[in-house]
């Protein structure tokens, strides 16, 4: 049962921590995209 528990709250954390690695990620393009944009806007 313990096993089954600890099994089931490691899972759920390498689920959230994946999850937030891919936000990260994303919101990194974003920024990188207004830079490029501002960049072509004063040039």
């Amino acid at each position: 049962m313990i096993r089954k528990t600890i099994f089931a709250i490691a899972l759920a954390a390498l689920g959230l921590t994946a999850t937030a690695c891919n936000t990260v990620d994303g919101l990194g393009d974003d920024i990188k995209s207004v830079g490029r944009a501002g960049k072509r806007a004063i040039d």
